[in-house]
């Protein structure tokens, strides 16, 4: 770990966001060759000068950094700038805010071990998790998660699979019934292959070049990248197999079923203990969600009754784009959930 930091605009915050590069052993030898070093951002409220704090962790979406929510632009404030001057204000609990830096050279990595993408839930758990509670005035056992769609899933992937660390999960319009949020698009990702002979090497190689996501561009490096994570194969030239035919666009059973087996809808069978145990499990998503995640979380919604697993489900006005703002809204939960409940 490289004891070195950088202060981010430390006239701005009232509190402070340090950038702190940290060398991951989780991700050393990843498949997609992506960097080791972590810029990974900590925001530090005043109140962490005197006092033990609860953990949020925050989960961005695909193709997204976390360095996006450190905006302080006057015109375009970012998440973090809102979130610190309404806990310097104490209008909301205070907490110490970690950004997970999860990127990989196709966008995401759905914060999963995968070993055609790197084993980035090992780096969030057993990395960050403990350099966190040995480094910054964290309160004991006191942590939450939080993330938007791609960090949504990663929210609640790691958040179930690991309810002994995290007392608090919220996801906002998080990948969920992947037979709507994912398999819309699979036909629409396979035509974005025609250009390219039909060879996903070749899209990528020209991804590479110009990250172009125009047309169906995004649908296709959308089927790549969930591939790698959901159905690796190191049998294969890329390291993952489709869930269709590239052909005929026929799904594959087989390989969907290892996607499903990461589907919230499907996992939460298995994790309802865990999922029971939480002080908070928060759902939401925009009531006209372009990828139809409203109607998919209405499903998880639903059999998470069935289970008799507590939960908030919510339904907000807009899509799925544009809504950082989300994020100042569910993190003043979290922190009061955290705040106000048991060790």
């Amino acid at each position: 770990m490289n004891s070195d930091r950088l202060l981010r605009d430390p006239d701005t915050f009232q509190g402070r966001v340090e950038v702190h590069p940290f060398e991951s052993k989780a991700l050393a030898g990843n498949a997609l060759g992506d960097p080791t070093l972590r810029e990974t951002p900590v925001y530090l409220p005043p109140q962490a000068e005197n006092q033990s704090l609860p953990v949020i962790y925050m989960l961005v979406g695909f193709t997204g950094r976390p360095h996006n929510l450190l905006e302080t632009h006057p015109w375009k404030s970012g998440v973090i700038l809102a979130l610190d001057c309404a806990m310097a204000a104490g209008d909301i609990p205070p907490a110490i805010l970690v950004l997970p830096n999860c990127f990989t050279r196709y966008g995401g990595s759905q914060y999963v071990n995968s070993p055609a993408v790197g084993a980035y839930e090992d780096h969030v758990i057993d990395e960050l998790v403990p350099w966190v509670d040995q480094t910054f005035p964290a309160q004991a056992g006191r942590r939450g998660i939080v993330g938007k769609s791609s960090g949504g899933f990663g929210a609640l992937h790691l958040g179930m699979r690991h309810s002994d660390l995290f007392g608090a999960v919220a996801s906002i319009s998080g990948d969920c019934h992947f037979e709507y949020g994912y398999a819309q698009d699979f036909l629409p990702g396979l035509r974005g292959l025609v250009p390219f002979d039909g060879d996903p090497a070749l899209f990528l190689a020209n991804f590479e070049e110009n990250h172009d996501l125009q047309g169906d561009g995004h649908a296709t490096l959308n089927l790549l990248a969930m591939s790698a994570c959901y159905s690796p194969n190191s049998t294969q030239p890329l390291g993952f197999d489709l869930p269709i035919d590239p052909h005929s666009g026929v799904r594959v059973p087989a390989v969907w079923e290892r996607w499903l087996s990461f589907d919230p809808v499907i996992a939460c069978e298995q994790h309802a203990q865990a999922l029971r145990s939480l002080d908070l499990l928060h759902l939401e998503a925009g009531k006209t969600d372009e990828f139809h995640l409203q109607f998919g979380l209405r499903i998880l919604a639903e059999r998470l009754r069935k289970l008799e697993v507590p939960h908030v489900h919510e339904e907000f006005e807009g899509g799925h784009f544009g809504i950082n703002d989300r994020y100042v809204q569910l993190v003043p939960r979290l922190s009061a959930a955290l705040s106000t409940s048991p060790s």
